[in-house]
């Protein structure tokens, strides 16, 4: 029976003291799951991708990941040592690096950084993009180019904060099918933040939705 990858327990968060953003969160994701949380903008879906990460501190409650604990009452592992990929919307690519070096960020000092970046260059068919830079790409290559680099450090649990949004349908619908056999090849375990109930039942296994931060 295969481990959580990711488990939360009683999570609760506020940026203001009388008003809280997440409210008693528990959320369990298995070795190789794909899961979304569904919710309007304002509801907390980014917020809970951050605490994840180590980008905030909870208020209490516990996180897990690969059951180890990166957060409890008297305990806070920082974003480095949490072995998580992540994608954004913004895509947040390095302006002053080529694409292959964007790829190898994450794994510059490994002895097999080359294999890594190759791979990935073929995985995501980007192969003629290596020695260009962000500037020269489009949009949905420059998407293509940070799933790859989130990707080089071989994270046990990648997180995905609508990294599709500001995609036209037609390279949303090549990139899902891409992004779907790439997930089962390398069996990843995601965590999708979507307002688009159709792009979670495509992408995601179970559907979690989210309103005033409370899971449902």
């Amino acid at each position: 029976m295969s481990k959580p990858v990711l488990e939360i327990q009683t999570l609760s968060f506020s940026y203001k003291p009388d008003k809280l953003c997440l409210d008693n969160v528990n959320i369990k994701i298995e070795e190789g799951e794909k899961v979304s949380i569904l919710g309007p903008s304002g509801c907390g879906k980014s917020t809970l991708l951050r605490l994840i990460a180590g980008f905030e501190k909870p208020q209490k409650g516990i996180i897990k990941l690969d059951d180890q604990e990166v957060f409890a009452e008297n305990k806070f592992l920082p974003p480095h040592k949490r072995n998580v990929g992540l994608v954004v919307q913004e895509k947040a690519l390095f302006p002053h690096l080529s694409i292959a070096e964007n790829i190898g960020f994450g794994v510059r000092k490994s002895p097999h950084k080359k294999v890594i970046v190759n791979e990935l260059l073929e995985l995501f068919r980007i192969e003629d993009l290596k020695s260009k830079y962000p500037h020269e790409i489009s949009g949905g290559e420059q998407q293509r180019v940070a799933f790859a680099r989130s990707m080089a450090p071989s994270p046990k649990f990648l997180m995905l904060d609508e990294p599709f949004s500001a995609l036209d349908e037609k390279l949303k619908e090549t990139l899902y099918n891409d992004l779907l056999e790439i997930f089962l090849k390398k069996n990843f375990s995601v965590l999708l933040v979507t307002h688009d109930e159709n792009e979670a039942k495509i992408m995601t296994d179970k559907q979690i939705k989210i309103l005033d931060g409370r899971l449902s």
